[in-house]
């Protein structure tokens, strides 16, 4: 009977030991301003909250940001296949200054040090979760559209800051601007083909620019079906990202469906290519003269 009431008096006291003990760290911790891991304190949890920061950038450029129509963001359980989180990217494309010409240490910020654009998620997780973050964009541009995925260990509690994981897209906003897209076009005519050529978060591309056209192909071409007709050297025209070849267009007899014209570009030192296209149906001589009347 003594012994059996000596281990509980003995088995008490260590456990209000242990209670002192938890309370002593827990209280250093709220004065070091530490905070306290929800997953290793609480070994029997629920869901914690875990803050996401994800951020879809271009390759060698800036964030893609609303002036792009920003980009879409998916989150997926990659275990279960379950959609955890999905939205848009909202805000500014960052400061050329900062994410080009500033030199950093490797783990230093890029995108966070200004605002830009970013998507946030707030996850519940209950246990390290492997998850596939997918990003498309720019929204703005459909023709110019690049996808990009990266799968990423979470751990609940651990909230993702500074630069969040960085998503790069590869690629170019190129737009044909003349002749406007589907406009009839009159055989034998000398025509300008004319495009303006982005990065996909928008930044302008130029002779001499931190995204330099002399260091990429910018090249156009005359299509008739997928047959290439002419190829045509592009040149700068002096005005933002604008660059032109001018090109013969064929007869409707050669082109009886009309022709299309692409323009390519190609980087790939920066790992970046693009294109844009559009198609042109054909009319013979005899509508200039008809349209003059």
């Amino acid at each position: 009977m003594r012994g059996e009431i000596l281990l509980r008096v003995l088995g008490q006291s260590l456990l209000g030991v242990s209670l002192l003990i938890a309370n002593s760290d827990a209280q250093g911790a709220a004065r070091s301003g530490v905070r306290p891991d929800p997953f290793v304190s609480k070994p029997n949890h629920g869901p914690v909250a875990t803050h996401v920061m994800i951020r879809v950038v271009a390759r060698g450029a800036m964030v893609l940001g609303d002036p792009v129509g920003g980009a879409r963001v998916t989150i997926t359980d990659v275990e279960t296949g379950r959609l955890l989180a999905t939205g848009l990217q909202h805000g500014e494309p960052g400061d050329q200054n900062e994410i080009m010409l500033t030199p950093r240490l490797m783990g230093e910020a890029r995108y966070s040090t200004l605002p830009s654009g970013s998507y946030h998620a707030t996850l519940h997780l209950e246990h390290p979760t492997l998850v596939k973050i997918a990003a498309e964009g720019p929204l703005a541009y459909p023709q110019s559209i690049q996808r990009a995925s990266k799968t990423v260990l979470l751990i609940p509690g651990r909230d993702l800051a500074h630069d969040g994981i960085v998503l790069e897209l590869n690629g170019f906003i190129v737009q044909i601007e003349h002749p406007v897209p589907g406009q009839p076009l009159i055989a034998k005519d000398d025509v300008p083909l004319q495009a303006s050529v982005r990065m996909l978060s928008g930044a302008l591309v130029r002779p001499h620019g931190d995204w330099d056209s002399r260091k990429m192909d910018i090249y156009g071409e005359v299509l008739i079906g997928d047959r290439v007709l002419e190829r045509l050297q592009m040149f700068y025209t002096g005005s933002k990202s604008s660059f032109a070849a001018p090109f013969f267009v064929p007869t409707p007899a050669e082109a009886p469906d009309g022709i299309t014209l692409r323009v390519v570009v190609a980087d790939g030192a920066g790992a970046n290519f693009g294109m844009g296209h559009a198609k042109y149906p054909v009319l013979p001589e005899e509508a200039i003269l008809k349209k003059k009347r």
